[in-house]
C-alpha cells in the first residue's frame, strides 16, 4: 500500500480538492496531521463531503488548532507546542492520502516544518497553481523535495497556462499526474470524474 503526501506551492492552491480526488481514485484513507482553524468545517469534513466510496476511513488529526494561522502560531494561541513525535501515521492496511498544511516550510514549532513530517517512503504530490511567482515557488518546492530524495510528482490546478507548465516540467524533469481545471462547483460528481481520469496514473506510481 502506498502513502501519498499532498503539499502545495502556497496556500489556497487546491490541496484539499486534489486530496479528495486522489482519495476517491484509490478509495484510500485520508489523514490531515495538523488542522488549524475552522474545526467545524475542517479539511477532513470537506473530504468526507466530496468522496463517494464507502471504503475510505478519515483519520483524526494529530493536532486540531483553533486559529486559521501557521500551525506554530495557532498552537501558541492555544497554549500548546506541536511535538512532531506526537504526529504518528495512523495504522491502516489501505492506501493513505496525507494532506499537509500550506507549503513545505510552514513552521510547526521553532525547529520543525511540514517537510519534517514527510516520511522517506511517501510519494509527494505537489499541487501547483499558476500566479505571478508560481514558477519560482514550484521549482523551489520540487527541487527541495528532490534534494531530500523524495519521489515527487506534480498536479496542476486551475486554468491551463502552457508556458508556465512546460518550463516547470522541463526544469524539474518530474511527471505530471494531470490537471484539475477551474469548475463552477466541486462536488461528489466532479470529484468522481477526476478520480476516474487520474486513477490509472495514480495506481501506476
Amino acid at each position: 500500500m502506498q502513502q501519498f503526501f499532498v503539499t502545495g506551492i502556497s496556500t489556497e492552491v487546491g490541496k484539499t480538492i486534489a486530496s479528495a480526488i486522489i482519495t476517491e481514485a484509490l478509495k484510500a484513507d485520508y489523514w490531515k496531521p495538523v488542522q488549524a482553524g475552522d474545526l467545524d468545517n475542517s479539511d477532513s469534513h470537506k473530504i468526507a463531503d466530496l468522496i463517494s466510496n464507502t471504503k475510505t476511513v478519515i483519520h483524526k488529526s494529530s493536532y486540531e488548532l483553533l486559529t486559521p494561522m501557521s500551525p506554530h502560531a495557532a498552537a501558541e494561541i492555544d497554549g500548546i507546542q506541536i511535538d512532531i513525535r506526537n504526529i504518528k501515521q495512523p495504522l491502516t492496511y489501505n492506501h493513505l492520502v496525507i494532506e499537509g498544511a500550506g507549503g513545505l516550510l510552514v513552521p510547526l514549532n521553532d525547529d520543525d516544518t511540514i517537510i519534517d513530517i514527510i516520511m522517506p517512503n511517501y510519494k509527494v504530490i505537489v499541487v501547483s497553481r499558476h500566479y505571478l511567482g508560481s514558477i519560482n515557488h514550484t521549482l523551489l518546492t520540487v527541487n527541495w523535495l528532490k534534494q531530500k530524495g523524495y519521489d515527487v510528482y506534480i498536479l496542476f490546478s486551475g486554468d491551463a497556462h502552457p508556458t508556465t507548465e512546460s518550463i516547470i516540467l522541463k526544469k524539474t524533469g518530474i511527471s505530471s499526474i494531470g490537471r484539475i481545471n477551474e469548475e463552477k462547483v466541486f462536488d461528489k460528481e466532479v470529484v468522481k470524474k477526476y478520480a476516474a481520469e487520474f486513477r490509472e496514473v495514480l495506481t501506476s506510481l
